[in-house]
């Protein structure tokens, strides 16, 4: 009886461990069967807008949901304190572009914490479109409350939130149109984040409430040092404090990036549908399409590249020149030029254009070099590069702006001057990296090293944390020193009320500041 047991027992050991595997086989199936289904209906409406137009914008950002589930923290935000805190966010307009994403983004990091949070879109067209239907359903959908620039809802919200962020210069604009004479009741607690760098934003119609926020946020140091110095010597205005901030890739794009079966997917998918093979070589650039952006100095660049190759009979696979961010309702004559450009040199069956998306992360998979080359003062900062860091990918960019403080030259990738300057050394680097390819996947590498050690939500997120404590801290000085009612009315009976006790709000703030001989001298004087 005893060896009859053993057996059943081993027989019935034996049945488990087969169900465990076929669970396991299941679960492991089912996962990529996720990842697969959501990466084919990605990709079935970013990439045929290389052919057919790119789908419906509520359709992309639903598919990328699907494909990058949330994960809960693995530890307790650094934005934990503005728990019950009501946030105003002001966006001049609800777009795909790099402002208002990056201020949903900022929504919901205080939506996480149990912020009470508000948006509104200043300029916003007079039909719905299917971009600004996706953008606000997806924030109703995570508890933003939106409602209408203008307004008594708009107006009483400013005057009861703790804090409101006024995003881009533009959005400037905003302040005196709606809230009028009420306007300094809300700017102590203003944090104006900016992201422009172009000196056309540089008008006192937009700025002039600048000197008195609470604080700017600046995407980089150099940004920052731009705009100190602008603003000084054209409008003769001071900046506030100013905080730099640099950004961070969202969990959810560092999800897919370090998913070897999600990216392999993307990859074949996306290149099968540009008509690509798996060993040709792919240089994208992922922007919107405009001038400043310098996609035409690139397909010059490119073009110079092929060249090279083809005189000096380099043995490399066939290069290809990707453009995502094509709009031809916004920059007609501009892509018209580029499309004109291609067909002339005879290299359209080696550059191929992308209608812009919200959803990069197929693209970041595809190909194997970023190209950034945004002209004049460059990128603010260029989410993108980071972007394509998390992915492994060598970044070609203009030696300006932001780029400047992401790439590290020679390791991370190679810089470039802008302009026509730029256009054969670019050619040249794009020969290089095609050329070894072990150069090429060590800057990748170090560039993924370097996003995880500076460039991620959590540190962004801590960034933040610092700058609105302060923001906080002060708007309440700022709050403080400013009589209401009830001490007007007293100053009104009491004409002998002093000077020094009607500034108190002023000189707390200045005692905060940490000027040990004036805060001496100051507090001597108080108590005399």
């Amino acid at each position: 009886m005893a060896k009859h047991a053993a057996v059943g027992w081993g027989h019935h050991h034996l049945q488990n461990r087969w169900l465990l595997a076929l669970l396991l086989m299941l679960s492991v199936s089912t996962i990529i069967a996720f990842f697969m289904r959501a990466a084919f209906d990605s990709c079935d409406r970013n990439v045929s807008a290389a052919v057919d137009g790119i789908g419906s914008a509520r359709n992309v950002i639903q598919a990328s949901e699907k494909r990058t589930p949330q994960i809960a923290a693995a530890k307790p935000s650094p934005l934990s304190f503005m728990k019950s805190k009501v946030v105003l966010l002001v966006s001049h307009e609800l777009s795909l572009s790099g402002g208002p994403l990056l201020l949903m983004e900022l929504a919901f990091l205080l939506r996480s914490v149990g912020a009470e949070v508000y948006w509104i879109t200043i300029t916003k067209a007079s039909e719905t479109d299917e971009v600004t239907y996706s953008l606000e359903h997806k924030m109703l959908d995570r508890g933003v409350q939106v409602f209408p620039a203008r307004g008594k809802e708009a107006l009483d919200t400013a005057l009861r939130a703790d804090l409101v962020v006024l995003n881009t210069a533009v959005a400037g604009k905003w302040l005196d149109v709606v809230l009028k004479e009420d306007v300094h009741r809300v700017l102590p607690k203003v944090l104006w984040w900016i992201h422009e760098m172009r000196g056309h934003y540089f008008k006192l119609d937009y700025v002039m409430h600048l000197p008195f926020v609470s604080g700017a946020m600046i995407d980089s140091h150099v940004t920052t040092e731009y705009w100190k110095n602008r603003t000084q010597e054209r409008l003769k205005i001071k900046m506030p404090d100013t905080y730099v901030v640099h950004l961070g890739n969202s969990k959810e794009l560092m999800q897919v990036a370090e998913d070897s079966v999600a990216k392999r997917v993307l990859r074949e998918h996306v290149r099968e549908s540009l008509g690509v093979l798996n060993e040709d070589l792919l240089f994208a650039l992922i922007n919107s399409v405009s001038r400043g952006k310098g996609q035409d100095l690139f397909l010059r660049s490119f073009c110079e590249a092929l060249q090279l190759i083809k005189e000096k009979k380099m043995q490399v696979p066939p290069l290809h020149a990707v453009i995502v961010g094509s709009d031809m309702t916004a920059q007609t004559k501009f892509e018209m030029e580029l499309r004109d450009y291609v067909l002339q040199k005879k290299i359209q069956d080696r550059v191929h254009f992308v209608n812009k998306t919200l959803t990069v992360a197929p693209y970041l998979a595809a190909i194997d070099v970023l190209v950034q080359n945004s002209q004049a003062r460059g990128e603010c900062f260029g989410r993108i590069t980071i972007e394509a860091m998390a992915f492994q990918l060598p970044v070609l960019g203009t030696a300006a702006g932001g780029t400047t403080e992401i790439v590290v030259n020679g390791t991370t990738g190679v810089l470039h001057p802008v302009g026509k300057a730029g256009v054969t050394p670019l050619a040249k680097n794009i020969v290089r990296l095609a050329t070894h390819v072990e150069r090429r996947l060590t800057m990748g590498k170090r560039g993924y090293e370097r996003v995880k050690e500076r460039f991620l939500e959590p540190h962004m997120a801590e960034r933040i944390a610092g700058v609105l404590k302060e923001v906080l801290r002060k708007s309440k000085i700022k709050s403080a020193g400013r009589w209401n009612d009830k001490e007007t009315d007293d100053r009104e009976k009491n004409p002998g009320c002093s000077w020094l006790e009607a500034k108190k709000g002023v000189i707390e703030e200045f005692l905060c500041r940490g000027h040990d001989e004036m805060k001496q001298l100051l507090q001597r004087f108080v108590r005399e």
